[in-house]
């Protein structure tokens, strides 16, 4: 029998992305730490949530976790890095973020340069020994929550890291979320997961794709 995973998973943040990660992950019974800001918002949302959620405060739950998944916006996320640097030293860092904001139009604008990535930009200001995977942001809000779980063929959610050795970490994360996951390569891919990516749900690939049909748009059968 393969032998389950018992890393600790932390989500720092309790806006939409972090509500729907912790409650799909909750739905698969994984148990999961949330901590944000105002403690009071996270206590709320882990009662909400269920048993399986535990809340603390951010220094706590970077403490205990083994896995950090950042469900706060590109921007804040050097900060956090500077500020919880010590902390998070030997952690896997999960990087959902997309570098955009509202162009007043109804619409969204990128924020950094065309052909930078947030992914590469948060690798190069990443705490000593922490590994940074980007994953968990190529879908929307509402289709992470709608199509987890989804069957005969569930959905997949794309994740690039250059640290091989954490591959079965994430990839049970992935899947303890209700996905299929697939690897497309290093970091130096981020940007297709990122908005406007071709493999973002707001990009080229415009809705949720199951693994054949994800293996045929990207040509990999294994990375």
């Amino acid at each position: 029998m393969e032998k389950k995973n018992t890393s600790k998973i932390a989500i720092i943040g309790y806006g939409h992305i972090a509500e729907v990660a912790a409650a799909d992950l909750v739905r698969n019974n994984r148990p999961v730490i949330i901590a944000g800001r105002d403690f009071s918002k996270t206590k709320n949302l882990a009662e909400k949530l269920g048993s399986l959620v535990k809340p603390m405060e951010i220094g706590a739950a970077v403490r205990e976790a083994d896995i950090i998944i950042l469900a706060i916006w590109f921007d804040a996320i050097q900060p956090f890095f500077y500020q919880y640097e010590d902390m998070l030293q030997g952690k896997i860092i999960v990087d959902p973020s997309n570098p955009i904001a509202p162009d007043g139009k109804g619409g969204f604008v990128k924020t950094i340069g065309p052909n930078e990535s947030a992914g590469q930009r948060n690798a190069s200001s990443l705490p000593k020994n922490a590994k940074l995977v980007k994953a968990l942001g190529t879908l929307s809000a509402g289709a992470l929550a709608s199509a987890s779980n989804r069957k005969p063929d569930q959905a997949v959610l794309f994740y690039a890291t250059d640290e091989k050795s954490i591959d079965a970490v994430v990839e049970e994360l992935i899947r303890d979320m209700g996905f299929a996951p697939l690897r497309i390569g290093g970091l130096d891919q981020s940007i297709r997961l990122e908005v406007f990516g071709d493999l973002h749900e707001f990009g080229a690939l415009g809705k949720t794709v199951s693994l054949q049909q994800a293996r045929e748009i990207t040509n990999i059968i294994s990375v």
